[in-house]
């Protein structure tokens, strides 16, 4: 009778995976592994599906480390697409939505949302961004999302208080 194998419990094996690109110094040491593996001779194509990565990009480390060392095995910062909007377009964005509403501004909506935004963009600056894009330039001014709960004027405070006791004493 063999040896019964150890079980990971609470993940799953593509969620130990995505934690590989997520920790910058485990990142680090699994390409400089790499490195040391093509060092004694390992070719770059055996190695691709233990590092879960191209034969390809194996290489880049390879040649990023003899370039620049350890430095050179580190992601490069401001990879992606350009911001189309500037410095100060995106100052002004983040002081429109801390200090402003959209009743300012003639919108029939006391916050801000990302429709609302989209079209305020495309008047002011004349740039276009779908839903999607919006809600990430958002959040890389430091905003996040927020969903808004109604309030209603004519609702009467004392009765929802004696509503709510009510049911304190009738669940038990």
């Amino acid at each position: 009778m063999g040896r019964s194998v150890k079980q990971v419990k609470g993940y799953t094996p593509a969620d130990i995976r995505s934690l590989f690109n997520t920790e910058d110094k485990y990142k680090i040491g699994i390409r400089l592994y790499a490195v040391y593996q093509v060092s004694l001779g390992k070719p770059s194509r055996e190695l691709e599906t233990l590092y879960n990565t191209s034969f390809k990009q194996i290489l880049n480390w390879v040649d990023r480390f003899q370039a620049a060392g350890v430095e050179g095995l580190k992601d490069k910062k401001g990879r992606g697409r350009k911001s189309r909007l500037s410095e100060e377009q995106k100052q002004q964005l983040r002081t429109l939505l801390s200090e402003r509403q959209p009743l300012d501004y003639s919108y029939n909506s006391a916050t801000w949302t990302g429709p609302l935004l989209i079209d305020w963009i495309a008047k002011q600056w004349g740039i276009s961004y779908k839903k999607t894009q919006i809600y990430t330039v958002i959040k890389s001014l430091g905003f996040t999302y927020q969903k808004s709960r109604g309030v209603y004027p004519e609702a009467d405070k004392e009765k929802q208080k004696e509503f709510k006791e009510q049911l304190k004493k009738t669940s038990g």
